[in-house]
């Protein structure tokens, strides 16, 4: 598919520069998904990968198996929602702040759905109601994004409020005060990174991670060059302390630079619709979204996959569209060889945003995962200890 590119959409802080990424170097038990595939009736597997149709949907894991659609588009999967299945929205209060969450499903283990850089609970739209059909289904807009509170990092001092860390701790506690439940947290890009840390900070609450395209954090201190920076760091400055930085992010938050955004991040552009533009866009209207996104671009500290990988206990699954042109396939498939992987599956013809692009072929991995890890028990209350 083509994508477009605009003047703005190529000075954006999302393109990173190629610079390796850490990984363990154990060899990998390899944990076969291709069983549990086999019970949904809309996939097959394939044996020959050479009959690749990159007009098809397919999808590989490291096993070598290759998941074929049967004959079925990307609308007639999504529009097979069970019409007596509604998405409600709430408002919990966190610490005083007000957190926005989408929730769907009466019974079934929890799905909690974590969302992405400048993105919101409704980048989940097309998965809440089809995975609610077996699940209890919840979608958070984290501190900072979508319509909860957005607080001025400048009130928190030197303190960094905007961090992995504080996001994993609302998504810890949200398991304990709404879930009432341990769950499986399901993340693209950033999100990634939130419940890695989450797991890792409170692993009694985590039975498993699916991770979509993970943010690599390309431009974490320790992966700049050293050349490169006090340049880096003179930028951030920049934007995060002169009205470059605003006048920066107005040029942004339109719906011409949104659309241009979201089409170099997808490899098929014909799911950037309008209804996607405005719910990416309309949050980032919101009082005290700028400060946000400023406070974010500038923050180079913090956790890396591959430190937080090692730490995790409950398993792991990764999938990655191979089209991702920020987060390259190649570097993350390094991720594949941590013990807590127990399966790499590569999505083709599929960008950054999997979940949207191509739910078709997430909410069947989501369900075959989930399956073959929960419990018998779907309501065992969780420590409130974290």
């Amino acid at each position: 598919m083509a994508s477009t590119t605009t003047t703005a959409s190529s000075t954006l802080p999302f393109s990173k520069p190629d610079f390796p990424v850490l990984s363990s170097p154990r060899n990998k038990k390899l944990i076969v998904c291709r069983t549990h595939l086999q019970q949904y009736p809309t996939l097959r597997r394939i044996s020959n990968l050479h009959r690749f149709n990159s007009n098809g949907f397919l999808a590989y894991s490291r096993l070598n198996d290759q998941i074929e659609e049967n004959g079925l588009s990307t609308q007639d999967m999504v529009s097979t929602n069970d019409p007596g299945i509604e998405v409600q929205s709430s408002i919990w209060n966190w610490r005083g702040y007000s957190i926005r969450y989408q929730y769907s499903g009466n019974s079934g283990p929890a799905l909690v759905l974590v969302h992405g850089f400048g993105a919101n609970s409704d980048h989940w739209r097309k998965n809440i109601p089809v995975l609610a059909k077996s699940h209890r289904v919840f979608s958070i807009d984290l501190i900072g994004y979508g319509y909860s509170d957005k607080p001025n990092p400048r009130q928190f001092g030197d303190n960094l409020f905007y961090t992995f860390e504080t996001w994993a701790t609302q998504l810890n506690e949200f398991c304990i005060d709404v879930i009432k439940d341990e769950a499986f947290f399901i993340c693209n890009s950033i999100g990634g990174l939130v419940g890695l840390q989450a797991a890792v900070m409170a692993p009694q609450i985590c039975k498993g991670i699916i991770l979509l395209n993970i943010s690599l954090r390309m431009l974490h201190i320790k992966k700049q060059p050293w050349f490169g920076k006090p340049l880096i760091r003179s930028f951030q400055n920049l934007l995060r302390n002169t009205a470059l930085g605003k006048y920066f992010y107005k040029s942004v938050a339109t719906p011409d630079s949104v659309r241009s955004i979201l089409c170099q991040c997808y490899h098929d552009t014909s799911q950037v619709t309008e209804e996607l533009v405005q719910k990416i866009l309309n949050p980032g209207l919101e009082p005290g979204a700028a400060d946000v996104f400023l406070e974010f671009i500038c923050y180079s500290a913090g956790p890396l996959p591959e430190e937080l990988l090692p730490q995790v206990k409950c398993p792991i699954l990764i999938a990655w569209g191979d089209k991702d042109p920020w987060e390259p396939l190649d570097l993350g498939r390094n991720y594949e060889n941590f013990d807590s992987v127990e399966d790499f599956i590569v999505l083709p013809n599929v960008g950054h945003c999997p979940q949207d692009e191509a739910p078709h072929l997430v909410n069947p991995l989501v369900e075959s995962f989930v399956a073959r890890h929960a419990t018998p028990s779907t309501s065992t209350s969780v420590s409130t200890t974290i």
